[in-house]
């Protein structure tokens, strides 16, 4: 049974490691960036071998069990992509000033993925507050680690002060739970949930609880922070918001949904609708106007948080099952296009209009955006159309008919500011000659398993029922 904590110990060893490592080697070494990536998907492959139909509890308070192993193999996996990603940024800063102390940079990614690790093994409320602030506090000094950009600086403060907000919120609604239940465990929490779940304290708490929630996943009203972040951040460090942070907050609802609040279900229906319909129609609208390709990457990402809280309504095996397929497929997708952008800002601007002559200068990157822009809009036969196809079908599952064709327009919506992508890449021609395209050996690697998982993971039932299997 202590192989199931393996993973969590290797990936602190990694963690610890890489600084180490650091300590003795020049600035110019490149052995902690690779010592990291190969850490991390040292933790993915241990995982892939661990049984998934085992659990156990460490330390009275840390649970393995199948579904924590699952999120851990998207959490580790998210980070090794960040590490290769960051490649390109500490050698020629893709137009910016070029980043430094690239072993600090992976250590931090890896120790903020630890923390993401905890938020899925937690028994307990303050294990879970524990698993969010390890994951989410590295994150602030990761937007600002540009130091004498401008745009760096606005972004961390923004997320500091936003973070901290949302810190707060959800420590006043952990005392609301304490105070009813008595306790910080989950078991005591949902035998006070069972007993009374109209109580008006637990219900104040759990509202505070999804507004924190809110922050992190940037759910309507609280997403206004995600744009600039987006844009300031060092995009390495934005693409690891917009999935693991993202799936880590994912995470923190649906531990305290299927858990200790699961009485309150139907309770709280009304309440993911309302978010859901919101949210996806404000990241939607907002994206339409959008110039820049890391603010347009974060109202998508805002319309993403949208359609994933939709499958909270629904209910059982088949709404978690479809709430962790779609962030791996939305995971590929994100991060395929991130290292699209990584390749165009070597020698561009970050900016719509560096597109243009993609599809004739570089016809393969061109269609791996293609095929990323097409997933996330959900056109079949790609992953994200089978992901979509399950969130809506969790949602009609529970009689919300209503809401699945609200949903489904809007996700028609999204395919006209998709498709503004690729007419920029295969149809509009530049006014003027564009520098040429260089892309390096480790991202022409990534974007393969990448461009794989897109086309594959779609056309695989074998994958969406093994997860319903685990998570059942």
């Amino acid at each position: 049974m202590k192989t199931l904590l393996l993973p969590d110990l290797l990936l602190v060893f990694s963690a610890f490691a890489t600084l180490g490592l650091d300590l003795f080697m020049p600035r110019s070494s490149k052995a902690p960036f690779h010592l990291a990536w190969a850490g991390a998907l040292l933790v993915f492959f241990v995982l892939l071998f661990l049984p998934y139909d085992q659990h156990a509890i460490f330390w009275g308070g840390y649970e393995v069990n199948g579904r924590g192993l699952m999120y851990k193999q998207l959490f580790v996996l998210s980070a090794a992509f960040t590490i290769l990603l960051s490649g390109s940024y500490f050698q020629s800063g893709n137009g910016r000033q070029p980043l430094a102390y690239q072993g600090e940079f992976c250590a931090i990614i890896l120790l903020a993925t630890f923390g993401m690790f905890t938020v899925v093994s937690a028994t307990d409320l303050l294990t879970l507050l524990l698993g969010m602030e390890l994951a989410t506090i590295p994150l602030y000094a990761l937007c600002a680690f540009r130091k004498g950009c401008p745009l760096a600086s606005e972004a961390s403060t923004k997320y500091i002060i936003m973070g901290s907000l949302s810190t707060a919120v959800a420590v006043f609604g952990y005392s609301f739970l304490y105070g009813c239940a008595g306790s910080l465990r989950f078991e005591a929490v949902l035998a006070y949930a069972t007993q009374y779940p109209t109580s008006p304290l637990l219900l104040l708490g759990v509202i505070l609880l999804l507004a924190a929630a809110g922050f992190k996943l940037t759910l309507f009203p609280f997403h206004m922070w995600a744009p600039d972040v987006y844009e300031g951040a060092p995009a390495p460090v934005t693409a690891f918001l917009s999935v693991s942070s993202k799936a880590t907050a994912i995470a923190f609802l649906a531990v305290l949904v299927n858990g200790p609040l699961a009485p309150l279900h139907d309770q709280l229906q009304p309440a993911f609708l309302l978010l859901a319909a919101i949210t996806m129609t404000v990241g939607n609208l907002g994206a339409l106007k959008q110039r820049n390709l890391l603010r347009f990457m974060a109202y998508s990402s805002i319309a993403q948080a949208g359609y994933i809280v939709l499958a909270f309504a629904g209910q059982g095996a088949m709404a978690q099952t479809s709430i962790f397929y779609y962030l791996l497929v939305y995971a590929a997708a994100n991060y395929a296009t991130f290292f699209i952008i990584a390749v165009i800002g070597k020698s561009r601007s970050e900016e719509l209009e560096t597109l243009q002559g993609l599809g004739r200068q570089n016809p393969g990157l061109a269609a791996v955006l293609m095929l990323a822009m097409f997933s996330l809009a959900g056109i079949p036969p790609l992953a994200g159309f089978t992901g979509k196809f399950m969130l809506f079908a969790t949602a009609a599952q529970s009689g919300f008919y209503g809401m699945v064709l609200f949903a489904a327009l809007n996700s028609t919506v999204s395919l006209y500011y998709y498709l503004l992508i690729i007419k920029e890449a295969y149809i509009t021609k530049p006014a003027s000659p564009l520098p040429t395209l260089v892309m390096s050996s480790i991202q022409r690697a990534s974007l393969i398993p990448l461009t794989g998982a897109m086309i594959f993971l779609g056309l695989l039932p074998s994958v969406s029922t093994a997860i319903q299997k685990i998570l059942g």
